[in-house]
């Protein structure tokens, strides 16, 4: 498929998907969240890992409020329930472990886009905006369900409310995101953690992101139960006899991934 809106690159099991607007701040149109849904389908089939940044200075600005679908008389619902719950769905169900690398500034459903990502890594510069209730809106895109689960209630109350810059150091040291790295480092730094993904064990990490996104939802011998299935499951596959056999020979392990 040819894409108008953003970029895919799959190279050696990393699949990069860029947010192609520069001259917007990649604000989301209908198109792109189209293209972004198709293109995450694709590369989760392809790859081993996908990355989400933006192109030029911004990861996204959230919705562009000129985008020809959102003149006249706009039904947000439809909106949020057709374009934007497919393409987050998406994004948070992606079987292979996903990255936001958050390369400027994300506002909007754009700051909730890169929550949606298992890991969020952010350059110090980027900060993260939930402008929602400056326009008499509350945050969408799943904001409301990231937030508090992230960085607590409170956190999550102020910014809604105060709809304040949070910036990547502070989303880092309230649990927001996963980590904050200097501009300079900031490329080479999240491909060396993809890269890291792209070579381990998929179906393990597929266990995790099972394990550890249901969690909320049940009691603790619930867990333990899932805990152990999963457990069970790895414990039959090729990798796992890999990684055994790696750590008494003190090598790296060779995983097959999927």
């Amino acid at each position: 498929m040819e894409y108008e809106t953003v970029l895919l690159d799959i190279t050696d099991d990393l699949a990069v998907l860029t947010l192609n607007r520069p001259d917007k701040m990649n604000a989301m149109t209908a198109q792109m969240r189209a293209e972004v849904t198709h293109a995450m389908k694709h590369a989760a089939r392809h790859a081993r890992v996908v990355v989400l940044t933006g192109a030029g200075g911004s990861f996204c600005s959230g919705q562009d409020l000129g985008d020809a679908s959102s003149t006249g008389k706009v039904d947000l619902e439809r909106t949020l329930r057709d374009e934007y719950e497919p393409m987050l769905e998406t994004i948070y169900d992606c079987p292979v472990p996903t990255i936001a690398a958050v390369n400027g500034p994300a506002a909007g459903a754009g700051a909730n886009l890169a929550l949606c990502a298992d890991v969020v890594i952010a350059t110090e510069s980027a900060y993260f905006l939930q402008a929602f209730a400056r326009i008499g809106l509350l945050p969408d895109a799943g904001g409301t369900w990231f937030m508090p689960r992230q960085m607590g209630f409170a956190k999550a109350m102020g910014a809604a409310l105060f709809a304040d810059k949070i910036s990547a150091r502070q989303a880092d040291e309230w649990g927001l995101i996963w980590e904050a790295v200097a501009d300079d480092e900031f490329e080479a730094h999240w491909r060396k953690r993809a890269e890291y993904l792209a070579k381990g064990p998929t179906a393990g990490f597929g266990a995790i992101k099972q394990a550890i996104r249901g969690t909320y939802e049940k009691t603790l011998p619930q867990q333990l139960a899932i805990e152990a299935h999963l457990q069970g499951e790895c414990g039959r596959s090729r990798d796992f006899a890999e990684g055994v056999v790696a750590f008494m020979e003190k090598r790296p392990p060779k995983f097959e991934g999927r």
